[in-house]
């Protein structure tokens, strides 16, 4: 139950952060810029990780959760209430900004700029990227070390600085999802569960690939 409630609140304070960062821009004049949304996403979760890494491991995000079974290192049975924490925390933060800014038109909601099928592939290239990053730096299934916040962090602000444009680098299903059901903007909503999912299984393997080994490389 710790953890679980470790995940719902970091996973709220991560959509309420990231996703309030591109409400506040849209409706006072660009005062954050699409550098400062990058930079919020990018701080957000890096402070989580130090906050609740050694709670819960500062998953966040239903692909990492899932990545990190198919690395073998969750178990599968703990799956259902982080999911489930996780849902509870983005769906919060969406309909609190929906509550606060009723006029904004997705509440910071993914949406693609090109075609789906080109966000589907940035977004997955985007999570790949992550899931391998978050591997390398975590203790077991724990984002938690004194690099691990810094490496995820920095690589989720890079990563939104120069795709968001494009896609809108969610790299996170339930981040999409909740402002996507809130606002009414699901038209999309298949692109950021099923790549972001892909992403961190493929991830995954490039993680298996070039790990360290015991007996050198």
């Amino acid at each position: 139950m710790r953890a679980a409630f470790a995940e719902a609140f970091g996973t709220f304070a991560m959509v309420f952060a990231g996703t309030g960062a591109i409400v506040v821009n849209a409706t006072h004049g660009g005062s954050i810029t699409h550098v400062g949304i990058a930079l919020t996403f990018g701080l957000i979760v890096l402070a989580l990780i130090y906050a609740v890494g050694d709670i819960s491991g500062a998953h966040l995000n239903p692909a990492v959760t899932l990545g990190f079974v198919v690395a073998g290192l969750f178990p599968l049975r703990r799956v259902p209430s982080y999911l489930l924490a996780q849902g509870i925390g983005a769906f919060a933060a969406s309909g609190l900004l929906h509550q606060m800014f009723p006029e904004h038109a997705t509440l910071g909601a993914t949406l693609p700029a090109g075609s789906p099928e080109q966000s589907w592939l940035m977004e997955f290239i985007l999570t790949l990227m992550l899931m391998t990053v978050i591997l390398g730096v975590s203790t077991g299934s724990k984002e938690k070390g004194v690099l691990a916040g810094i490496a995820v962090g920095a690589v989720i602000g890079l990563e939104a600085m120069f795709a968001g444009p494009v896609s809108g680098a969610s790299m996170n299903p339930i981040r999409s999802l909740a402002p996507a059901v809130v606002s009414g903007r699901i038209e999309h909503v298949w692109v950021y569960l099923s790549a972001p999912v892909a992403g961190a299984i493929v991830g995954v393997g490039i993680w298996a690939i070039i790990r360290p080994r015991e007996n050198g490389p």
